[in-house]
């Protein structure tokens, strides 16, 4: 093969290159290399960033022109070069290259490329529904067998050596995503729970239920953030334990709530002032002026009956709007 495409580089540099190319990829494949080291070889021979997208299998492996791995959640570009692995299926291999039409050479290395990978993945990662409720059931479950989760987790298209997030929505089903969270999030509130290797899900699965606790609507009524990350909320997260759902508030969410219930605008003025770095950032973050703002403060804490301007006055009361999200039933 050496010799061939010695020969075919001194007629036609193109046809020399794609022959390289082939005989790179069948030396990967015969190897057993895995998707990182197919999609390395895409990037380095291309000269460009690599990208192999698959969404059913939940798998994003992103590889720069120097071999460095470097994952994003910009998503591809139609305009690059691109092969799918199957015949008009979801799953892509992608060169990063902008402007120029794809090469001979670029379309060589997308077809051994992504041929080499759908083998991969058909071997490792199988076909079974992303959100198999039995599957995620298992990989979840700290009382299952490791290998039953294992098993499970190959299923559903994980990877036991990559890290996962387990995520709670509020209609109770589980959903898992591996890698990074953020262009796999559902709409709504969802709490998102730390990156963890697959047998350590169940613990991410706690910690995604908590998160969820803390977050809300985003709205007038319940302002706060949609989306919670466990392991943003630091030692905040003790006072999940502290605050049962349903039970007799704390004596400041009580406070809060008689507050808010005849002052349409208090609740969203003082979560902003909590939210945001000073009182000007919090005016324009409720779109009021800053004079309007201290006004509303003053009248705040008139109604709570405690300072708000002051450190203690304002860890006060971001601890009373988190406890006010636990108390919910």
């Amino acid at each position: 093969m050496k010799e061939l495409a010695g020969r075919l580089t001194a007629l036609d540099p193109d046809a020399g290159a794609a022959v390289r190319v082939i005989a790179y990829f069948d030396r990967l494949s015969e190897s057993r290399a895995g998707l990182e080291a197919l999609v390395r070889g895409a990037a380095v021979l291309a000269g460009v960033p690599a990208r192999l997208v698959d969404a059913e299998r939940r798998v994003q492996v992103r590889v720069e022109a120097d071999g460095t791995r470097q994952d994003s959640v910009v998503p591809p570009d139609p305009g690059w070069p691109s092969a799918a692995l199957t015949p008009g299926g979801a799953a892509v291999l992608w060169l990063e290259r902008d402007g120029a039409a794809p090469s001979v050479v670029d379309a060589v290395i997308l077809e051994r490329a992504a041929g080499a990978v759908r083998i991969v993945l058909d071997r490792t990662r199988g076909r079974a529904p992303a959100d198999d409720p039995a599957l995620v059931e298992t990989v979840l479950d700290a009382g299952a067998p490791e290998a039953a989760r294992l098993h499970a987790a190959r299923g559903l298209g994980l990877d036991p050596a990559a890290p996962a997030r387990a995520l709670a929505l509020l209609d109770g089903r589980p959903r898992i995503v591996a890698g990074r969270a953020d262009a796999a999030l559902p709409a709504g509130r969802v709490g998102v729970g730390p990156a963890v290797p697959v047998l350590d899900l169940p613990r991410s699965w706690a910690d995604a239920r908590t998160a969820l606790r803390f977050t809300a609507e985003g709205t007038a009524q319940d302002p706060g953030p949609k989306v919670v990350y466990a392991d943003e909320l630091g030692g905040v997260a003790l006072l999940a334990g502290l605050v049962a759902p349903g039970a007799e508030p704390p004596p400041d969410v009580r406070v809060l709530e008689a507050a808010g219930a005849g002052t349409p605008w208090l609740l969203a003025t003082l979560h902003a002032v909590v939210s945001t770095a000073s009182l000007r950032a919090a005016a324009a973050e409720i779109n009021v002026h800053h004079s309007t703002l201290q006004d509303r403060l003053s009248h705040a804490e008139h109604l709570l009956g405690w300072p708000l301007r002051t450190p203690q006055g304002r860890l006060r009361l971001q601890l009373a709007l988190a406890m006010r999200h636990l108390a919910r039933s």
